[in-house]
């Protein structure tokens, strides 16, 4: 696929600036967010509090998890929800937007569970020959 020809289609108003397609790619596409999504599918009411995010997605940072989270928001994939508490109580929750998204990703997800053999296997024979080299 061509993005920058289907950019100019799709969003002629975004010529020459960044295309959308391009950005929210990168967005949904980066090292945490999709664990974020799939912790919060799994969670009752696809809503989970900060920490119990961080205990979902290993290895993601505080500050990491915190912009993550911010971008998502931003482009409408959760929402946050702040009660009155004291200390206040923060829950991170898909909205209908972020809920639709799962759809290809668990798709995505269901292809790669059922590609891993053959995916390894094609691995390690690239991996064998550049080391027979």
């Amino acid at each position: 696929m061509d993005q920058s020809s289907d950019c100019r289609d799709k969003f002629p108003e975004h010529s020459g600036g960044i295309c959308p397609i391009r950005d929210l790619l990168a967005r949904i596409g980066d090292k945490w967010s999709m664990l974020v999504l799939i912790a919060l599918s799994h969670a009752d009411d696809d809503r989970l509090r900060f920490s119990e995010i961080m205990r979902e997605v290993d290895g993601i940072s505080q500050r990491m998890l915190t912009s993550t989270l911010r971008h998502l928001e931003r482009d409408g994939i959760l929402t946050r929800h702040v009660f009155p508490e004291v200390p206040p109580r923060v829950e991170y929750e898909l909205t209908d937007r972020g809920r639709d998204l799962l759809i290809p990703v668990k798709e995505l997800v269901t292809w790669i569970s059922d590609e891993w053999p053959e995916i390894e296997k094609s691995r390690n024979a690239y991996d064998a020959a550049k080391a027979a080299k």
